[in-house]
């Protein structure tokens, strides 16, 4: 029977792979920033917080006098893509003013990029 010949790899040379570095490209957190609004009812902009964000309403009313008082504040921190989210959610909320009866826009509210470290 024939028998393969042992082939001995004695004096054959292999490069080792250059080891290839990953980096996990993180993205820059969003702020979701409530706006003062003096259009409408502190109520009204207390109930939306907590519907769009799920927040308890004595963090929302915290977030409603934030605004009030310094004429914005952040009311979620996250990826971009849900920062969009909740903004969207937020601004389907409108208001009727009972004195007038008129339809209110949406509570102002924007979305930026979180400040960095």
């Amino acid at each position: 029977m024939g028998r393969t010949p042992f082939l001995s790899n004695a004096g054959v040379t292999t490069k080792p792979k250059p080891v290839e570095e990953t980096h996990t490209r993180h993205l820059p957190p969003y702020n979701v920033i409530l706006e003062n609004d003096d259009d409408h009812s502190m109520q009204f902009v207390v109930e939306v917080l907590c519907k769009a964000l799920s927040v308890a309403v004595e963090r929302a009313v915290a977030f409603m006098l934030e605004a009030h008082e310094s004429g914005r504040a952040v009311v979620w921190t996250g990826p971009k893509e849900v920062a969009e989210l909740k903004l969207e959610q937020i601004q389907t909320f409108h208001e009727v003013r009972q004195s007038d009866g008129k339809k209110l826009g949406p509570v102002g509210c924007t979305i930026e990029p979180a400040p960095g470290p």
